[in-house]
């Protein structure tokens, strides 16, 4: 796979000397997806690869983030996110739309190796013997090598070859998102902060992207109705409309001028105890895929990458490469997932419909203190140096 995560371990298998091939099923790395963020943690990664000068050209610096009341508006500030993130977790935090980072990415894979891409091939399964893993491509074709990473996805093929099909449950939730060009929306009217709009059995995640010229949204509704798990599902402003009944007039004014507004269901998987079988590992959605409430999907594949590459390189044994890198990873990305999922309750607590209750209950729920219980094991883990 050609996503974030892939890419990723493949620039940095490439950067330590590694032969690397990357399978796409795609046909080309087209627009798809939206905005994401990538906190301290992630972007060490990045800017331990050499790309600094590139993601910051792309992306956009917020300010700050900040929890605001789905109603009324009234804001409470989380935490700076410029000098502060630099100052404290040692690199910025920044918010990138999903296919600049896979371009910057994509370009410093090619000029380590121009044809290493490989796109319109579809994985079909996996075969593995002693001497290496072949790869068995839809269109008939194989491809050959000593080792196999799955970084195909929430709907990973290489981990139903390797382990049968999953077993998703729903949230009861789905997601809209969409972005808006921000010269549609009223000047002023978005502050240059990362926003969560915290509601009864749903909320609002919106933030700038591609130096400041789109606006992410992302609202997520409390709803068992909608059950297909794709990003390219269209849905129409009227029914996000009407999701949003009654909430502030911000949220309305962003809906109206969504671009194409996207909806998809939200499943829940557990963590796997084992993502690594003889010369064949996974990363990324393909084996802790998560809930989007933590911000930390796209930056726990980011960190895979880094930890892969450097378990290859420091274990001549490919296998026990595999392991340890499992092992490495295995207990910190449950705890994403685990606690991405906490999340739900606390942006949709039915305490925030009071209106005597709700400003409470968010200066309450996001103390300073309990914000950083909840981010600082995040920012702080280095995927550069942890002991591998």
């Amino acid at each position: 796979g050609a996503g974030v995560g892939g890419l990723t371990a493949a620039l940095a298998l490439l950067q330590r000397g590694f032969e690397v091939d990357v399978y796409e099923h795609a046909p080309e790395l087209a627009e798809i997806g939206a905005g994401f963020q990538i906190s301290a943690n992630g972007t060490r990664v990045l800017y331990e690869l050499g790309l600094g000068s590139a993601i910051e050209a792309i992306s956009w610096l917020p300010d700050g983030k900040e929890i605001r009341i789905w109603d009324t508006g009234e804001a409470k500030k989380l935490f700076d996110l410029g000098a502060e993130s630099v100052e404290r977790y040692g690199f910025p935090y920044y918010m990138f739309h999903r296919a600049d980072l896979q371009g910057v990415l994509a370009a410093a894979v090619r000029a380590r190796k121009p044809d290493a891409i490989h796109l319109n091939r579809k994985c079909a399964g996996v075969d593995q013997d002693g001497d290496g893993v072949t790869l068995r491509l839809e269109n008939g074709q194989t491809a050959r090598g000593d080792a196999l990473i799955g970084a195909d996805g929430v709907h990973s093929t290489i981990r139903q070859s390797l382990f049968g099909p999953d077993n998703p449950r729903s949230t009861g939730c789905m997601a809209w998102r969409g972005v808006i060009p921000t010269g549609r929306m009223p000047k002023g009217l978005i502050r240059p902060v990362g926003t969560n709009w915290v509601g009864p059995g749903r909320h609002v995640v919106h933030y700038f992207l591609r130096r400041g010229e789109l606006l992410n949204f992302v609202g997520i509704v409390e709803r068992d109705d909608w059950h297909e798990e794709s990003w390219s599902a269209l849905g129409t402003h009227e029914e996000c409309l009407a999701d949003f009944e009654g909430w502030h007039e911000t949220i309305q004014i962003m809906i109206r001028n969504i671009e194409t507004p996207f909806k998809w269901a939200l499943l829940d998987r557990d963590p796997m105890d084992r993502w690594s079988v003889g010369r064949v590992s996974l990363m990324g959605d393909s084996c802790h895929a998560t809930l989007p409430f933590l911000a930390q999907g796209a930056v726990m594949a980011i960190e895979d990458g880094m930890v892969l590459a450097r378990c290859l390189d420091a274990h001549d044994d490919i296998e026990a490469a595999l392991a340890r890198y499992q092992d490495v990873r295995m207990e910190r990305t449950a705890k994403v997932v685990i606690e991405s999922a906490a999340n739900t309750t606390r942006f949709h607590n039915r305490n925030l419909a009071d209106p005597d209750k709700a400003g409470r209950y968010v200066q309450e729920e996001w103390l300073p203190k309990r914000v950083r219980e909840r981010y600082d094991w995040l920012f702080v883990y280095d995927a550069t140096t942890v002991e591998i």
